[in-house]
C-alpha cells in the first residue's frame, strides 16, 4: 500500500515512538489534509497535542471496538498483531500495516523490486552485520543508507535529498512481514540464523520462524542469501529467488579464523573488530551480499578491519580495579548469552542474566552449563527466579556460584564481590529489558554508569543514516 492510497480512508497511527513520529511526518508530507487518529499513551498525548495539528484526534483508551472503526492502522513495530483487540479488528476488516510496508511500497520500481535494497535479518548478529555491510559499501565509495531496526526508521528517509547507491536495511522479526505485505520485492535479502525469540509477540516459536522467514518466502527477493549451517535455512526451497549460500565450502566461509572464498584463502579475521567468532562468521554473509550485488567482495573484505563495533553488543567498556566490564545488553535470548560466554571462554566470568519473561525456554542454556559454566551467575529481572530455579541443581553440584539480585545495581555489586578484583563482569541478560528500562539501550547505559563509565560515551552508533 502506497501512502497516497490512504486518501479517503479512516486512518490511525498506533504508537508515538520514533517509528510512529516518522510515520506521521511521512503521511502528513504526502497527504496534508488527511484526518488522522493517533493512538498512544497518556504521557505521549501531550507531545502529540503540541503539534497543533487540527486534523489529529488523540485516543489513549485502545480496545478492539476502537480499532475496528478504522480502515487502516499504521502501527509501530513493537505492537503485536496477535492480541485479542487486533484480532477483533482484523475480523471486522481493519488492515494493520507498519511503516516498513509503506516505505517499500513507495520505492518499488515498475518490475516490483526495490532497487539496491540489501535487507538483513536473523535472531542474532543482524545489527552488526548490517552496519558492517554499510561500512564495506562506503569503503568502496558507495553512498549508503544504514537504516531500519538499527536506529533510523525507513520513513525518516522516505525522500532523501540525494538518493543513496545502496540501502543497508536491518529488519527485526516485527518488520519482515511488512516487507511481504508491501507487495514490493527486495533486491537482496539475507537471513543469518534462527533461534527462539519474541515468542510473546509472535505467539509461538512456529509463528516466529514463519514471520522471520517471510522476508525470503512471502517477500520473494531477487536474491536470497542464506546460512548453510542453519538447519532451518538449509532446508528452504525458494522457487521465486536465486539462492546464494554463505558458511558453505563453495562460497564465503571460515576455516578456523581464516576467511575463504571457495578454496581461496582471503585473509585472517582475528583483526576484524567484531565480538565473537559468530560475528566474524557473519562477515561471510556480508561478502556474499556484496557479491550478489555485483561488487568486488574480495577487494572490499580487508576494509573490515577498520569497522567500529556497535554499542551494547559484547562491548568492552574498560577495566576498573582489575575487572573488565562487558556490555551485551542487546542479548535477548539464551542462545545469545551462550555465544557471549563462548567469547570469554577460559576467563573468570561473573554473568548477569534475566529480564522480561517472554516464556522462552532456558533448558538448553542450563544443559550447556555442565561444560560452559562461568565462575558465577547472578539472576535478575522478571524471569530471574525461573532461571535461578533451573540452575540451582548445578550450583548444588559445585559447577557454578549462583545468586539472585533485586535489580541491576545489586547484580553488578554481587558480581564485583564474586570476582574480587580479577575477571570479567558480563551483562548478557538473554531477555528483553521491558519493565525497569525503556529498551536495551537504556539498560546498557545504566550498566555503564554502575560500572563507572560515561553512558554517553558508550551508546552512540556510528554511521547511521545516509552518507
Amino acid at each position: 500500500m502506497r501512502i497516497s492510497q490512504l486518501e479517503g480512508q479512516r486512518v490511525a497511527l498506533w504508537g508515538w515512538g520514533r517509528e510512529g513520529r516518522a510515520a506521521y511526518h511521512a503521511i502528513r508530507g504526502r497527504l496534508p489534509l488527511l484526518h488522522l487518529s493517533v493512538l498512544c499513551n497518556a504521557d505521549e498525548a501531550a507531545e502529540v497535542a503540541a503539534l497543533d495539528d487540527a486534523l489529529i484526534e488523540i485516543r489513549t483508551q485502545i480496545d478492539g471496538e476502537l480499532l475496528s472503526g478504522f480502515d487502516v492502522v499504521v502501527k509501530s513495530p513493537g505492537i503485536s498483531p496477535n492480541t485479542a483487540p487486533v484480532r477483533m479488528a482484523i475480523a471486522a476488516g481493519t488492515r494493520f500495516i507498519g511503516g516498513t510496508a509503506l516505505w517499500f511500497a513507495e520505492h518499488a520500481n515498475p518490475e516490483g523490486y526495490v532497487a539496491h535494497s540489501l535487507c538483513i535479518t536473523g535472531t542474532k548478529g543482524k545489527s552488526t552485520t548490517t552496519a558492517l555491510l554499510a561500512h564495506l559499501l562506503r569503503a568502496g565509495g558507495q553512498r549508503t543508507a544504514l537504516v531500519g531496526n538499527i536506529g533510523v526508521p525507513l520513513l525518516e528517509v522516505l525522500d532523501p535529498q540525494a538518493a543513496p547507491d545502496y540501502w543497508a536495511i536491518e529488519l527485526s522479526s516485527y518488520q519482515t512481514g511488512d516487507v511481504a505485505a508491501s507487495g514490493a520485492r527486495p533486491d537482496i535479502a539475507a537471513v543469518l540464523n534462527l533461534f527462539p525469540e519474541h515468542l510473546d509477540w509472535h505467539g509461538s516459536q512456529q509463528a516466529y520462524v514463519r514471520d522471520k522467514l517471510s522476508l525470503v518466502t512471502a517477500a520473494r527477493p531477487r536474491i536470497a542469501v542464506l546460512n548453510a549451517t542453519d538447519p532451518q535455512l538449509a532446508g528452504l526451497t525458494l522457487p521465486d529467488s536465486e539462492v546464494r549460500w554463505f558458511n558453505h565450502a563453495d562460497g564465503w566461509h571460515l576455516r578456523g579464523d581464516d576467511l575463504y572464498r571457495g578454496d581461496e584463502r582471503v585473509m585472517d579475521t582475528l583483526s576484524v573488530p567484531v565480538p565473537g567468532r559468530h560475528n566474524r562468521g557473519n562477515l561471510c554473509a556480508v561478502l556474499t551480499v556484496l557479491e550478489a550485488a555485483g561488487l568486488d567482495a574480495r577487494a572490499l573484505a580487508p576494509a573490515a578491519v577498520d569497522f567500529t563495533p556497535l554499542p551494547n553488543r559484547l562491548q568492552r567498556l574498560g577495566r576498573h580495579e582489575g575487572v573488565l566490564y562487558v556490555n551485551d545488553s542487546i542479548s535477548t535470548t539464551p542462545h545469545a548469552t551462550l555465544a557471549a560466554l563462548e567469547c570469554h571462554a577460559g576467563q573468570r566470568v561473573a554473568l548477569l542474566v534475566g529480564g522480561h519473561d517472554r516464556g522462552v525456554s532456558w533448558d538448553d542454556f542450563a544443559a550447556r552449563m555442565h561444560s560452559q559454566a562461568p565462575r558465577a551467575i547472578i539472576t535478575m529481572g522478571e524471569n530471574g527466579p525461573r532461571i535461578h530455579a533451573l540452575l540451582a541443581p548445578l550450583a548444588a553440584q559445585g559447577l557454578l556460584r549462583l545468586s539472585a539480585a533485586t535489580d541491576l545495581a545489586d547484580a553488578v555489586a554481587q558480581a564485583r564481590q564474586q570476582l574480587q578484583g580479577e575477571g570479567v563482569v558480563l551483562m548478557s541478560p538473554g531477555a528483553p529489558s521491558f519493565g525497569p528500562y525503556r529498551d536495551y539501550v537504556a539498560r546498557g547505559r545504566d550498566f555503564a554508569r554502575l560500572a563507572g563509565f560515561d553512558p554517553d560515551r558508550i551508546s552512540h552508533i556510528q554511521g547511521l543514516g545516509i552518507r
